[in-house]
């Protein structure tokens, strides 16, 4: 028996702020106009409603699904409601399901793991339909008062996120589903980017409520885990990527996705670029390019993802 991909889909609020908009609301500093599109190539982001949290995102991914006899639901995002309970009881009582539910989180690749864990739970027979949810909420974190040109250095990253969410069924299937998956990481490198507040070491303090980061370092320890984890795939099942109708690829900055795009080898033709229009969607950015990209049963799909902390992941399935 093998996990299928048998649906995906996403819900992106309808405000969007432009990175001049970001730009003309940072207090304190005024960076030079035009730096952060120049940087990174992102023109524009979504932005949740004020009463809106990440729960909602992910619930409203989910309902463009079948999902009412799903049988486990995992929440899988680097954003939640609140420490306590996991965000899964909270999607699922949105939802009206009485699954088992629990999260999982791992940066910009928690929705990738979620598709690991339901990958593995299916094979085994624990499950036969499993819900795998995201709900990412970035614009909580951003930094808008700033105090200097460090300081804002320090908080870039933020200022690429977006909000969305995204669903994704996996079922039991006989024929079709995920064939290839491999996941690494470099776990000394996890201090280059953080979300500091919220946990034990920071709980009250709100100067650890924004988003820190080096985007260099960040690069430079992505280079140094090196592209073998994507090269090998091919190597092990024998494809190259034009065997494949879409490469769904984690974008953070359109540099470094050409950098990226252009050891591996991808053709443009097989790439759906999100990044400009839509912003880094975190856990959200593979199943967004899914469906822009007009994935549909029969197709092979890639998904290459990259993660802070730092980690990386591929899965390759036949939807």
């Amino acid at each position: 028996m093998k996990a299928r991909i048998s649906g995906v889909a996403t819900h992106l609020p309808e405000r969007t702020m432009t990175s001049a908009d970001v730009e003309a609301r940072i207090e304190g500093y005024v960076p030079h106009r035009g730096v952060i599109e120049r940087m990174t190539g992102v023109a524009r982001r979504h932005v949740a409603s004020d009463d809106q949290q990440a729960s909602d995102l992910a619930v409203a991914a989910a309902r463009g699904l079948d999902h009412r006899d799903a049988d486990l639901l995992i929440f899988a995002s680097a954003s939640q409601d609140m420490v306590e309970p996991a965000t899964a009881h909270i999607v699922a009582a949105k939802l009206g399901l009485s699954c088992p539910v629990f999260d999982v989180k791992n940066a910009c690749n928690s929705l990738l793991n979620g598709l690991q864990v339901a990958d593995a739970l299916v094979r085994t027979g624990a499950h036969r339909k499993v819900l795998v949810c995201t709900g990412e909420m970035p614009s909580r974190a951003v930094r808008w008062r700033v105090g200097g040109r460090a300081q804002f250095v320090d908080a870039f990253a933020g200022y690429t996120l977006s909000d969305a969410g995204a669903a994704v069924l996996v079922t039991a299937d006989a024929g079709r589903g995920i064939f290839y998956r491999d996941f690494s990481a470099d776990s000394t490198a996890w201090a280059i980017g953080t979300l500091p507040g919220g946990g034990s070491a920071h709980p009250r303090d709100p100067e650890y409520s924004y988003f820190r980061g080096d985007g260099r370092r960040l690069k430079e320890a992505f280079e140094l885990i090196g592209p073998d984890i994507f090269l090998n795939a091919l190597k092990r099942t024998g494809l190259t990527w034009e065997d494949f109708s879409l490469v769904a690829v984690h974008q953070v900055a359109m540099p470094y996705l050409a950098v990226l795009t252009r050891t591996l080898g991808i053709p443009e033709d097989r790439l759906v670029v999100t990044l400009p229009e839509h912003g880094n969607c975190a856990s959200a950015t593979l199943p967004l390019q899914l469906c822009a990209g007009g994935a549909r049963p029969g197709d092979r799909v890639a998904l290459l993802g990259l993660g802070g902390g730092v980690s990386l992941g591929v899965m390759f399935a036949d939807l």
